[in-house]
């Protein structure tokens, strides 16, 4: 997440404004506890801020718009943002809410096509979601009914919302013999790239990830190991 506040803070630079000087920068970060983003953005609202910007967290941009109707709110997200009701219309989102989706959810799909059609047809694929991302796991749990509908293939669907949890999940792969992992483009798991990297690498298995992030992560781990 650094690397996306760096990134952030070039845009009001380049506009002339310096934090700290004329202007001012609330932060507030839930650390994967999803349940807090609403006492967060409330506590926001409360302050006044001028904007709210909502870094890659569905979550965060629904309790946002929750919170208030008047501030203006600027999400990222992965998903639809019409499906999970954040705005009305992609072309024409109105309201006091806007912003830009990767839609890497609906990448999914392909991305299980693609593993199934690199393993042998009888191989188990394992498929990593975060329960706390309620609006984002339902998407992908239907995608994942409808994948396997198609390709008569079988997924093991793994959950995670915490490092003990991502551990136990690759614990399981083993147990289960899933020959390859699919990997969500949530955000926690953005955050927990190394460990993912590190454990997949650990175990020989085979990984899809949605972010090039999770790539330099590897050439990393791959460094290490050589030095």
């Amino acid at each position: 997440m650094h690397d996306y506040v760096a990134v952030f803070k070039q845009s009001p630079a380049e506009a002339g404004f310096t934090e700290g000087r004329n202007v001012a920068i609330e932060y507030r970060w839930a650390d994967g506890h999803n349940d807090r983003l609403p006492e967060l953005a409330d506590d926001l609202v409360r302050r006044g801020v001028a904007v709210i910007v909502v870094g890659a967290s569905t979550p965060g941009s629904l309790a946002a718009k929750a919170a208030t109707q008047t501030i203006p709110i600027i999400f990222f997200i992965g998903t639809d943002p019409v499906k999970v009701g954040l705005v009305p219309s992609l072309a024409h989102p109105g309201g006091n809410v806007t912003g830009v989706t990767a839609l890497n959810v609906e990448l999914i799909a392909k991305s299980l096509e693609l593993t199934h059609s690199l393993m042998p047809l009888d191989t188990k694929i394992g498929l990593l979601i975060n329960p706390s991302n309620a609006p984002q796991s339902a998407t992908e749990r239907g995608i994942i009914q409808d994948v396997a509908r198609v390709l008569d293939a079988h997924f093991l669907i793994l959950t995670a919302t915490s490092p003990e949890e991502i551990e136990a999940a690759f614990a399981t792969i083993v147990r289960e013999r899933a020959g390859a992992l699919v990997v969500s483009g949530e955000n926690f798991f953005l955050t927990q790239r190394d460990l993912l990297v590190g454990l997949a690498a650990r175990h020989g298995v085979p990984s899809v990830y949605a972010y090039r992030e999770f790539v330099l992560a590897g050439d990393f781990c791959h460094t290490e190991r050589t030095m």
